[in-house]
């Protein structure tokens, strides 16, 4: 896998694996840790940890400290490409403890259908073709998802025939001003 170069390529990246986000906050807000003490934080098993750290270091986002051998130094540091998704991440969990959303709330494509909706309301062929290669399953679980946890709500234009028109509530536009400030 290749580092994701635009930020709805990270938005994606980072909705690919459920730890990503957690694990890449942590690593910045404490500038690298031992596997240990990520996986203790989360408690997440070996098996887990082990997929999202493999997962992050294909991204280019995580790297093995090279002075790792002290008890002291963490195992893993944020690469330079890293940093910036490190501080994304960092601000998307304190979105989510504000808005009282636990890393497994958000579904694989929450993020980048926040950042998609941003702008004003979309109808949903306008939301697949902006978020391809979505499904229009995965889309459709994923907005039901979001109107579930408040963060995306629906209405029907009064048209032959009905239209839907998906947009924001106020908690997606306040995770919403979180991902796409710079």
């Amino acid at each position: 896998m290749s580092t994701p170069t635009s930020p709805a390529d990270s938005l994606r990246a980072l909705g690919a694996n459920r730890w990503a986000i957690p694990v890449m906050a942590l690593l910045s807000r404490q500038d690298g840790a031992r596997f240990a003490v990520i996986a203790r934080a989360f408690g997440l098993s070996h098996h887990s940890l082990t997929r999202c750290l493999t997962y992050l270091r294909e991204c280019g986002w995580v790297i093995p400290n090279p002075g790792h051998g002290h008890p002291l130094r963490p195992e893993y540091l944020l690469s330079e490409t890293g940093r910036p998704v490190g501080a994304l991440c960092e601000r998307i969990m304190g979105s989510r403890e504000r808005l009282g959303l636990s890393p497994t709330d958000l579904p694989r494509w929450g993020l980048p259908l926040v950042a998609g909706l941003a702008p004003d309301w979309s109808r949903f062929g306008e939301l697949q073709t902006r978020l391809a290669p979505v499904t229009p399953r995965a889309l459709s679980q994923t907005l039901q998802t979001m109107i579930g946890h408040d963060l995306i709500k629906r209405r029907i234009e009064d048209h032959y025939p009905p239209v839907a028109l998906y947009g924001l509530t106020g908690r997606g536009q306040d995770l919403a001003g979180t991902i796409l400030e710079a």
